[in-house]
């Protein structure tokens, strides 16, 4: 007894005499219990020592579709996977071109799956294509322009009607047509009208329901004065008429790049956050590949320099325009620890276009990670709500995690047993006990060779 409690203050007082922090309350945070992700420094008011942002790498997995039909084609793109339900939907644009010369065709297929990796083409019995009304093309008005990047959403707005439960829009030159469908199937035309005209939109442009700010978002490609290729956004009450036009904007210190094909969305798990995977393209050599980036206002972005699927993973890339990311994020049956996105590989070869997998571990698209030497960070104030810190981290055995608790005179309230193995959303627990229960605090991570990915109370 004398040693639990007389040692331990003793203890921690020498390590903790000159811990106190003085960063300024003026910013303080409301968190609550939502899930915040290391994306970006947005929480960070200090770091020290060894300690950086590491964009991930999703693993390599395997090719779910090759399109070897004979209405397939080697330039099959712009790609849209979502979960509706207990099936997977994917939509993309099934083409086949060599050059200018030789016949070449461009429309929207259509495929399901149960479990996100073995996709079936139904047979729709719209299309007459070489005689046969037996694949899976689907058919909209002015097909060839719209078909050419047509992408669909779930609309989950709750004024929407279930006739207009999905929409998609897609075209060329002048502007985006917009659908609407009950069943993913059928699509008739919303208005006459484009719905956006203001852009250059040979490319993947996206539109989405944004439930957490309650409007719809897009995003779509520009070329401002030709100089380089570069995203556009609006958001709309309707998804007809749209408002707050801004071109993306980046953190201080980004280079100027040329990106597209953003698969811009809210992260499913923290819809505060947007993250996309926006493609960088070489002009030099027309090769492309996808980097991460994040935003919180959904205008301006941190993007991170490295290639999440980079040239030579696995094979087939480093190729013209071989290397897009597929819009939509899926969590398949069995794997709940894990997220599965999708890319693209082997465009414009004399053999078919593919689709491989690649997965995720839970919010692991970038680590703050600590290095050798260690170091900490200490977050600014956040007001929350919940009585357990939840963290999803990898500590190896050579590693070391301690979690500190300051309230707001920086005075340490609290300090975390040692942290190891790998966890996806473990309970921390309490050498000196916070006694969490709500109002605003202050977290100091002290870390060496560690990385962490999120964290939430609750």
């Amino acid at each position: 007894m004398y040693r639990r409690h007389v040692l331990l203050p003793m203890l921690l007082a020498l390590v903790f005499s000159a811990a106190r922090v003085s960063i300024a309350y003026s910013e303080i945070i409301d968190i609550g219990s939502r899930l915040e992700l290391f994306v970006d420094d947005a929480l960070i008011a200090q770091t020290k020592g060894d300690i950086s942002h590491q964009v991930q790498q999703p693993e390599p997995r395997e090719v779910v579709k090759v399109h070897d039909e004979s209405w397939g084609g080697n330039t099959c793109a712009y790609y849209t996977v979502m979960q509706d339900g207990d099936t997977y939907r994917m939509f993309c644009r099934s083409m086949q071109y060599t050059k200018k010369s030789e016949p070449h065709w461009s429309f929207p297929v259509y495929s399901e799956s149960k479990d996100g990796v073995h996709w079936t083409n139904p047979n729709i019995g719209m299309v007459n294509w070489k005689g046969s009304t037996e694949n899976n093309i689907l058919k909209l008005a002015n097909g060839q322009n719209v078909g050419h990047n047509f992408i669909v959403f779930r609309d989950d707005n709750p004024a929407t009607p279930d006739s207009a439960r999905y929409k998609g829009w897609g075209g060329l030159g002048h502007g985006l047509d917009g659908y609407q469908s009950a069943d993913c199937i059928h699509w008739v035309k919303i208005q006459d009208e484009k719905i956006i005209t203001n852009g250059k939109f040979d490319s993947q442009n996206i539109a989405f329901w944004d439930a957490h700010r309650k409007e719809y978002r897009a995003y779509w490609r520009i070329y401002p004065e030709r100089k380089r290729r570069a995203i556009r956004t609006a958001t709309s009450k309707d998804f007809i008429n749209w408002e707050n036009e801004a071109d993306l904007t980046y953190t201080e210190g980004s280079p100027p790049e040329d990106l597209y094909t953003n698969a811009i969305q809210p992260y499913f798990r923290a819809p505060h956050l947007f993250l996309g995977f926006p493609t960088r393209f070489y002009e030099e050599t027309e090769q492309v590949e996808p980097i991460f980036m994040s935003s919180r206002d959904g205008v301006k972005f941190h993007p991170y320099p490295d290639a999440v699927i980079p040239r030579d993973a696995p094979e087939d890339r480093n190729l013209n325009r071989s290397n897009y990311m597929v819009w939509g994020m899926v969590q398949l049956p069995g794997k709940p620890n894990e997220i599965s996105v999708y890319g693209t590989e082997n465009y414009f070869q004399a053999t078919p276009s593919r689709v491989r997998r690649f997965s995720y571990r839970l919010d692991g698209f970038v680590a703050l990670h600590a290095g050798q030497d260690g170091g900490q960070v200490t977050t600014k104030p956040l007001q929350y709500a919940g009585e357990k810190l939840l963290l999803n981290y990898v500590v190896p055995n050579e590693g070391e995690l301690e979690i500190d608790v300051l309230d707001q005179t920086g005075t340490v309230i609290g300090v975390s047993q040692p942290i190891a193995g790998d966890a996806i959303d473990a309970e921390v627990n309490w050498r000196l006990d916070p006694n969490l229960s709500g109002g605003v605090i202050q977290l100091r991570f002290r870390m060496k060779n560690a990385d962490m990915f999120s964290f939430r109370f609750n």
